[in-house]
């Protein structure tokens, strides 16, 4: 299991990631009828009849507030792009019907429980996998196409998500989101002092812990070069990439400063060469066509010089500018 998958493995154990992720990214009116004080976190282990053993990175159950039909939720979190990802999700879910058999998890009717497969992509290309097994099988005669799996899944790639509207949302897992993909290091102290504020309450400081765990995982990715010393809070984190934003801001002023004072001596010695050319033009042929004093004013210093070495030696306009 990569470190991607325990960080995400830890956050997504708490039951307000998992409301937020419902509430803020699943659509459809049956969300809000959700009973999440019965939200519970299952065993995600399961083996399989020819005992090989497979690890789901969190299964959650929920129930519908009428009639407490349960739902069973199953996350997998990728950091890179899986082009057979439909069949793992087959397998998972498989397991998992199949553990409820085992445990007996149907209705009265004999029915198992409908199931939710999400995965959660934060990696920088874009998806264009696919999301389900229709689109993994070859075509098939038609009176055995219907008998092939067609299971999908839902998939959450951050990276497609407007920054903006991410951040209208007082949403944990939008946070989340934001942070794995900000635009400007700037931008993540303000994330953070937004999941301060929604994480203060007493009773969220195991997330609280979580969120850091996290977040000394991603932080040498995003500061380079940078030691990040052992921190104990949001705070600490929230002030460290501020101080460090800050830096960088300056550093980057001076830089451009710098760089505006090159260009500002090159482009006074361009301007003195093209000056001195055209005074040399006029003496030698007498006015300057327009279009030629179009190509002065758009050449650089380089091009300037070489037309001045042409004129001691040039017997025309045409050939100073050939």
């Amino acid at each position: 299991m990569t470190d991607h998958d325990t960080a995400y493995k830890l956050l997504f154990s708490h039951a307000e990631m998992v409301r937020d992720l419902l509430e803020g990214f699943i659509p459809g009116d049956w969300v809000g009828q959700l009973d999440w004080h019965a939200l519970e976190k299952m065993n995600g282990s399961y083996v399989s009849d020819d005992l090989r053993s497979r690890h789901d990175d969190a299964i959650w159950r929920l129930h519908w507030s009428k009639g407490r039909m349960p739902l069973y939720l199953l996350l997998e979190f990728q950091s890179s792009v899986d082009d057979f990802m439909p069949v793992r999700m087959h397998t998972y879910t498989g397991l998992l019907h199949q553990d409820l058999v085992r445990r007996r998890a149907w209705d009265t009717q004999g029915k198992l429980p409908p199931l939710l497969p999400i995965v959660i992509y934060n990696g920088e290309p874009r998806w264009r996998s696919p999301t389900g097994m229709a689109e993994l099988i070859q075509a098939a005669p038609q009176d055995i196409e219907a008998l092939q799996p067609t299971q999908r899944f839902w998939l959450l790639d951050q990276g497609t998500f407007d920054q903006d509207r991410l951040a209208s949302m007082r949403n944990l897992v939008a946070a989340l989101f934001r942070l794995e993909h900000h635009r400007t290091f700037a931008e993540v102290p303000e994330i953070l002092s937004d999941l301060i504020d929604w994480l203060r309450p007493p009773e969220l400081a195991g997330l609280r812990h979580s969120f850091v765990a996290w977040l000394r995982r991603r932080l040498p990715q995003w500061m380079p070069g940078v030691t990040i010393p052992q921190m104990l809070d949001l705070q600490e984190i929230q002030e460290m990439t501020r101080n460090s934003a800050q830096e960088w801001k300056d550093m980057h002023h001076q830089a451009g400063l710098r760089e505006g004072l090159q260009q500002g001596l090159e482009q006074g010695s361009t301007n003195e060469a093209r000056n001195i050319l055209r005074r040399l033009l006029v003496r030698r042929f007498g006015a300057v066509p327009q279009e030629l004093e179009s190509q002065l004013d758009a050449a650089p210093l380089e091009q300037l010089e070489d037309w001045t070495e042409r004129l001691l030696d040039a017997r025309s306009l045409a050939e100073v500018f050939e």
